[in-house]
């Protein structure tokens, strides 16, 4: 019997005894005088436990079933851990619906700790939302061990929308590399079209981040971006690099979630290959949009149609000119062009080589394709063929700098390189302390 209980006892006794009323009794209880009435009816009948609620001791209706309990137990219990949310969609896809506090309370029974241990938050500005689906696109490489830490580490690209925060595309890469980014580019293109903007990082493959110029480049005064930033200007998209990994940390937690909840589905469901992983991305993506995306402020998207030649956009280009021969060059690749009408040559023509993402490549003038190579190997992967000239130059424009900081040395007595010249003598007149008003002195010298 608890407390209230026991207040009610006495009360109702004192009542049934005449020691007071039962209008008395109601107002020291706090309940009506209807209620103190079949009080005392119930402790007539039943004595003391009359008192208790009829409820008591029985198996609530809302209670999980056995079979329910069992399964939350098993995921709880697992190899690998999952957090409370992620039990609750993994059996809400099993057709089992039970809520997170309840996977907490019987995680907390369990003794079992949680997966990421709650900290204090702090105080930050959240930078809001765009207003449109497919504004802002944010574009980035998780490495990880998404296969296990028996497999080796491999990299996670993918897109992710601002203003939704869905899951545009995915794919998996030995390393975060063009061909990578290309292809998430590609498929993201194909099923929503293009963006506004992409946002992404410092990364070599979107940015350039050496100070070396080429002549052109100095002409035209700008620096040609890579090859992937090329893609993005011909598709009319604008990049963004962030300056931390702050700024874009919607892409990053997107990294901390799939971290918990890809790789470990991916462990459930026995998958140790990188093919297999690729064709779990489909079914994982649309779960995780119905989870996690969100509705825009404004409904109309801002997505423009794909392009007719998206194909020949995502490809590295290059600028030559046709040899006598007829023969263009690009590093590990020579290209004979077929003649032209009436068996014309196209020497000392200025072409454009583009090597697409299927590893097709096109040797174009004016628009006009002449010559198409196929696809030479099935899994070929695109990668930005540099002129050996303008990497060597490269490479020795930083030997050169880097020598020159290694002489560049600091005297020991810190005065500099000018130590070394000849010094005045002591009784030189430099060394004289300086006198604003010398005249007294000249006066007192001459008598």
């Amino acid at each position: 019997m608890g407390v209230r209980d026991a207040r009610r006892l006495g009360q109702v006794e004192a009542a049934l005894q005449g020691e007071t009323t039962n209008r008395k009794a109601a107002r020291v209880l706090g309940i009506s005088v209807r209620q103190v009435i079949r009080l005392k009816k119930q402790v007539k009948a039943k004595g003391v436990r009359g008192l208790l609620h009829g409820n008591l001791g029985r198996t609530s209706g809302r209670r999980l079933s056995d079979e329910t309990r069992q399964k939350v137990e098993a995921l709880l219990n697992a190899e690998v851990r999952l957090n409370d949310c992620h039990v609750v969609d993994l059996l809400q896809g099993q057709g089992v619906i039970v809520s997170d506090d309840s996977v907490r309370r019987l995680r907390i029974a369990l003794g079992v700790k949680p997966v990421h241990a709650r900290r204090s938050s702090l105080h930050h500005r959240r930078r809001e939302r765009k207003e449109r689906e497919g504004d802002m696109v944010l574009i980035d490489g998780s490495d990880h061990e998404w296969l296990g830490a028996k497999h080796p580490r491999i990299t996670l690209v993918g897109t992710i929308d601002d203003a939704t925060g869905k899951v545009l595309s995915l794919t998996f890469r030995p390393h975060e590399d063009l061909h990578g980014y290309a292809v998430v580019l590609r498929d993201m293109i194909k099923r929503y079209g293009v963006p506004g903007i992409l946002y992404g990082d410092h990364t070599s493959i979107a940015v350039r981040n050496d100070e070396h110029w080429t002549r052109e480049e100095e002409l035209e005064g700008r620096q040609l971006p890579p090859q992937f930033g090329q893609m993005l200007e011909e598709l009319g998209i604008r990049y963004i690099a962030a300056g931390s990994p702050q700024a874009k940390g919607r892409i990053e937690r997107l990294w901390r979630t799939l971290q918990d909840r890809l790789l470990k589905e991916l462990a459930l469901a026995g998958v140790t290959t990188m093919e297999g992983a690729e064709a779990y991305l489909p079914g994982f993506i649309e779960r995780f949009n119905k989870r996690f995306g969100c509705a825009p402020r404004e409904a109309k998207p801002s997505w423009q149609r794909a392009p007719r030649h998206l194909e020949r956009m995502l490809a590295c280009r290059y600028e030559r000119v046709v040899r006598r021969d007829n023969v263009v060059t690009i590093p590990g690749c020579t290209l004979q062009l077929p003649p032209g009408p009436h068996r014309r040559s196209h020497q000392g023509r200025r072409v454009e080589v583009r090597e697409l993402l299927d590893g097709r490549i096109l040797v174009s003038y004016r628009g006009e394709i002449l010559l198409e190579r196929p696809t030479p190997q099935a899994d070929f992967i695109l990668v930005s063929r540099s002129r050996r000239s303008e990497t060597r130059r490269i490479a020795r424009h930083d030997e050169v700098v880097t020598a020159a900081r290694k002489e560049k040395k600091t005297p020991k007595n810190k005065r500099g390189h000018l130590t070394t010249t000849r010094r005045p003598a002591k009784g030189h007149p430099w060394r004289r302390p300086f006198k604003p008003n010398p005249l007294p002195e000249r006066r007192a010298a001459r008598g």
